[in-house]
């Protein structure tokens, strides 16, 4: 398997996946509320996590050095910032809606990207990004743009945008890192960021913002946390970082597109409703989008190595 092929492949799965995600807590939200679904999610797969760590690369892969502090601020963007704040957004507004803010993702780390850089990413980037994003609002909204957003959804959408924006900056945040394994990333990032969304749950429900459920509740829902701890939370995490790194932060994240179109295809299917015409050219929009970018990505990095090699071919 080519290293291309591989880092699309695990940049794909995961969006896959996290499509599910959304439904699948959304079907929890009546009877266990999203701040005790993030803390036991995050919790299991910390452990989870630390049991493959230990074995894989033993006890001194738990140091954290000097790193400690940037590292709880990122396990506390990615996991108590966009568990707490998407999967809140549930409480008022769709997961169809709260899955199409996820897909501008691409656009907010190309801004960050720029912030940071100073530097525009290229032109087919952006492109891919409008692209995507339009075929995504197509699949989402059949059309009809008007009925996109009513008063009730805005609070919903800022929140899932601000847990956009947290996941955006733990992905870029691996960079940092790149003398780790991803394992080892991913697992202390998730067991930094599980005291902030302990501490963030007990003020929710010594404020009275959330109801703690009944033990029986959380038993009830154990598929749906199954589906939230074992597929969401440690294989597609630890595919996205790994896919992340190999494809680069702002290439990866396009593909955060594909989780509108898979939450969509759930609801089209358990409703049993067919997509319509506008909403197939959507879905043709951000497999276009996708493409595009990574057939332009390969020819810029075929000249680059290209002009490397003249230049190291030419006497001093």
């Amino acid at each position: 398997m080519s290293t291309s092929f591989r880092a699309v492949l695990l940049c794909l799965i995961p969006p896959l996946i996290w499509g599910g995600m959304f439904p699948v807590a959304a079907s929890l939200e009546p009877t266990v509320n999203m701040f005790v679904m993030t803390l036991i999610r995050y919790v299991a797969v910390a452990i989870v996590l630390a049991i493959m760590l230990g074995r894989a690369e033993g006890r001194a892969a738990f140091r954290l050095g000097a790193s400690g502090w940037h590292l709880f601020l990122l396990g506390s963007a990615g996991f108590a910032g966009f568990g707490l704040l998407a999967f809140t957004a549930l409480s008022y507004t769709s997961a169809a809606n709260v899955s199409l803010i996820m897909a501008m993702m691409p656009a907010i780390g190309a801004v960050i990207a720029a912030a940071a850089t100073r530097k525009l990413p290229p032109a087919y980037t952006l492109a891919a990004v409008v692209i995507a994003f339009v075929g995504v609002s197509l699949v989402l909204t059949e059309g009809n743009y008007r009925e996109l957003v009513s008063a009730d959804d805005a609070l919903g959408l800022v929140l899932a945008l601000l847990g956009a924006i947290c996941w955006v900056v733990y992905t870029r945040g691996a960079a940092r890192f790149p003398q780790w394994s991803i394992l080892r990333y991913t697992t202390l990032t998730t067991l930094l960021g599980c005291p902030t969304i302990a501490a963030a749950t007990i003020v929710a429900a010594a404020t009275g913002f959330v109801t703690m459920p009944t033990f029986e509740a959380i038993i009830a829902g154990w598929p749906a946390f199954a589906y939230l701890i074992i597929l969401a939370g440690v294989v597609a995490v630890l595919f996205w970082n790994n896919g992340n790194r190999l494809l680069g932060p702002i290439n990866g994240t396009l593909f955060m597109n594909l989780v509108p179109i898979t939450t969509f295809t759930i609801v089209s299917v358990t409703t049993q409703t067919l997509p319509t015409v506008a909403a197939t050219w959507g879905v043709v929009l951000v497999v276009l989008g996708l493409v595009l970018n990574n057939i332009y990505a390969r020819r810029a990095a075929r000249r680059a190595r290209v002009l490397a090699a003249s230049s190291a071919s030419v006497p001093a």
